[in-house]
């Protein structure tokens, strides 16, 4: 009988922790997959906001990725094995929304003993929303803006991100004009801006190819 009690003893063996998602400094090499995850976030996360027109429209003309957050190091990309799946960050500088596709001219550096940081551009994949990775952001960004100096720290919220960032001491301001409204007049200046442009410098047809259709030539500052 002993023997066959022995026999039926099951040892234990002590279970791998699961993975945790991993906070790090977002580099050039992500900016494909975070376009990515902010375009699908900035369409799914809108529903019940904004129409799907809208949310669309926002998603295109205005979010995106602002290189220059990447070159300052002050934009974060949380990975869930090896999946970037939230992504956001501070800016020691004046520009308080968009992606590169809004931005015109210089981006001057802020003051911080006299203006505050800004909080910018918080994408979380809809599969992870209301997991805890917005807030890890939003800590590690207020920790480092408070490290560069800065004292206070300010951003623009679409609706989707209000509530959240009202649960952490944000207080909305200048409700007189919704940021919404504010983000399609930034898309329609950039749009018919671009058509000045054209206008006033026409694509020119090749000059060794007789017949050929005129193509689009452009130029984007490097940041």
């Amino acid at each position: 009988c002993a023997q066959r009690r022995r026999r039926g003893i099951v040892s234990a063996r002590p279970l791998a922790p699961a993975a945790m998602p991993q906070l790090r400094t977002a580099t050039h090499a992500d900016i494909p997959a975070l376009q990515d995850l902010i375009a699908r976030s900035g369409r799914a996360l809108s529903v019940g906001y904004y129409t799907p027109v809208q949310a669309e429209a926002i998603t295109v003309h205005v979010f995106g990725v602002d290189t220059q957050l990447i070159d300052d190091r002050t934009y974060f990309a949380v990975e869930d094995e090896n999946r970037i799946v939230a992504c956001g960050g501070w800016s020691k500088r004046r520009t308080l929304f968009g992606g590169d596709q809004t931005k015109q001219g210089a981006d001057p550096l802020l003051d911080p003993a006299t203006e505050s940081a800004r909080i910018r551009a918080f994408f979380v994949d809809p599969a992870h929303a209301r997991r805890g990775l917005a807030q890890t952001i939003l800590e590690a960004c207020l920790d480092a803006a408070r490290g560069a100096g800065f004292s206070s720290i300010e951003l623009a919220a679409t609706l989707p991100g209000e509530p959240f960032y009202l649960r952490f001491g944000f207080a909305a301001i200048d409700a007189s004009m919704p940021l919404l409204a504010f983000l399609f007049l930034v898309a329609l200046v950039g749009s018919i801006g671009y058509l000045v442009w054209l206008l006033l410098h026409p694509p020119k047809r090749s000059a060794t190819t007789r017949g050929a259709r005129p193509g689009r030539t452009g130029s984007r500052s490097s940041r």
